[in-house]
């Protein structure tokens, strides 16, 4: 037991310094497309073509994103002739306007939160980053966000999947048996617009179809910063993000 506890005393915290610093460390994020202002006209029509969810729309200038459709698949950014620009972000959680315009909640949820988590049919690529911020690198338990079996004692209700026909009873039964004052974050972009499988026969077109949803975190997958974001973003510790990224303003010419 000794040789275990002067080990970790060498080894040191090894955990996220976020939300406290940025965390820069290699693979904490693929990045998200952003919008950009292109030189062509045309270029933003090849690029529209190519996005299989429509997440790409033609703005004054360039393109726009819609991230709550975007499956990161990299049309927009390989073998193309202008290239979508990229961000390296990972804080990519969005309010909903109803929530925007909510309460301040912030000394309600300023203790312990317990969240449950419901794959209302997802592929199981998001649940895989969810898990995630449970271990020791993500470490959730240090912020005072805890994982709950039961929607009894949850705060926060984590869905991912578009919803399908199986999970809407399911879903519906699991927010009423939350207590309130209560949070739902919609995690990925199957739980924003349906992604690539809904709306269809078998699922919806996201989640707030079926309940409100306050907090919607882009994404297919998102990393576990971008989830550990949308939580903080849930109880007001974190500024939230658009879900549309627009064409930058035109670079002034130096005087």
């Amino acid at each position: 037991m000794a040789n275990w506890v002067l080990k970790g005393l060498r080894t040191g915290v090894k955990s996220s310094a976020y939300p406290g610093r940025p965390d820069s460390a290699l693979g904490v994020s693929p990045g998200r497309p952003t919008g950009t202002r292109l030189k062509s006209a045309t270029a933003g029509d090849e690029l529209v073509a190519r996005c299989p969810t429509r997440a790409i729309a033609r703005e004054d200038g360039g393109v726009r994103i819609d991230q709550g459709r975007c499956v990161h698949c990299f049309r927009c950014r390989r073998d193309v002739g202008e290239a979508v620009a990229w961000e390296p972000s990972y804080e990519w959680a969005a309010e909903t306007g109803e929530a925007a315009a909510m309460r301040k909640l912030v000394g309600i949820f300023s203790r312990s939160l317990h969240v449950r988590f419901v794959d209302a049919g997802a592929c199981g690529a998001c649940m895989s980053e969810a898990r995630q911020i449970n271990n020791p690198y993500y470490n959730l338990h240090r912020l005072g966000i805890f994982i709950t079996p039961t929607p009894r004692s949850a705060d926060i209700l984590l869905v991912a999947g578009p919803v399908s026909d199986a999970m809407r009873l399911p879903l519906r039964k699991t927010y009423a048996a939350m207590p309130t004052p209560k949070r739902v974050v919609a995690i990925g972009a199957c739980a924003a617009s349906g992604g690539i499988f809904g709306p269809s026969f078998a699922a919806l077109g996201g989640v707030a179809e079926i309940i409100p949803v306050d907090v919607t975190v882009p994404g297919c997958p998102p990393p576990p910063l971008a989830i550990l974001h949308g939580l903080l973003v849930a109880v007001e510790r974190k500024p939230p993000a658009a879900l549309i990224s627009a064409v930058p303003a035109p670079a002034t010419e130096p005087a």
